[in-house]
């Protein structure tokens, strides 16, 4: 179904059974699969692909070349029915490539809310990224990677498959990432190891000075003073009550996955 105020170019191919919502805007030579839904207000480019089944939600913005929705690069994908889900006011610049799923995982790939993904972005199949995301020219992200909150990935950054990156952290152009990176992180190299805390984004979203001193001191625990993990966690661990921000920091490197940056 089309709504009415949907501005839909002669030369763009819909299916009859896509979904587009109101003053949506699809650009010339596009091509708008079976069982993809569009909220309204999304502006589709020119030469833009999106296949089903894919969900969008309102506001989102796809430039020209951007491939959205297709089936992945697993070897394990038969051709199963596996979801692509995307919320509401994100932009995907020039030649973006967003993967469905897997039936080996939750068969979705998820994207959140107010993301910026720049050129040649790669979203594999699987991963889960939350809202407010920066990717940078040609990051790449493997299958089933897990992208929390505000976090910003330099351009040319690969990050290997299951790897997570906490809330508010930043990786650094051309880094390779190969283990998990804790929130307010900074890490870079090939392959990333630790550098700091991401001291000037958490003064942008409002940490005190108290709070980015107490999280800077974390940090030291786990990366500078030659602690084993178990050690730094419960140290931690005794700073929680008077910093609740570091229980965020704590309960993701007391999830066993890829091993931290250190």
């Amino acid at each position: 179904m089309i709504d009415s105020t949907a501005n839909i170019h002669p030369t763009a191919i819909v299916h009859e059974n896509a979904a587009i919502g109101k003053n949506v805007e699809v650009g010339p030579y596009s091509i708008i699969g079976d069982n993809v839904e569009i909220g309204d207000d999304c502006w589709i480019g020119p030469h833009v692909v999106i296949k089903g089944s894919t969900k969008m939600g309102k506001g989102n913005k796809i430039y020209q070349f951007a491939s959205i929705g297709e089936d992945c690069q697993d070897l394990k994908y038969k051709g199963e029915v596996t979801y692509l889900e995307i919320g509401d006011n994100n932009v995907f610049r020039e030649s973006c490539t967003i993967h469905r799923g897997t039936t080996q995982d939750e068969s979705t790939t998820k994207i959140g809310n107010n993301n910026l993904l720049m050129a040649y972005v790669h979203v594999g199949h699987d991963c889960v990224l939350a809202d407010n995301i920066i990717m940078s020219n040609n990051a790449t992200l493997a299958g089933h990677c897990k992208i929390a909150n505000n976090v910003i990935i330099g351009g040319l950054s690969a990050l290997h498959q299951f790897s997570r990156v906490g809330e508010h952290a930043m990786i650094g152009g051309c880094s390779a990432v190969n283990k998990d990176i804790p929130p307010y992180f900074i890490a870079s190299g090939n392959y990333a190891e630790a550098q700091s805390i991401n001291s000037v984004g958490l003064k942008r979203h409002g940490f005190s000075s108290a709070t980015i001193m107490q999280i800077k001191r974390a940090y030291k625990t786990i990366c500078r003073q030659g602690k084993t993990l178990a050690e730094a966690k419960a140290e931690i661990a005794a700073n929680v009550e008077d910093c609740p921000e570091l229980k965020t920091l704590l309960d993701f490197i007391s999830d066993e996955n890829r091993g931290i940056v250190r």
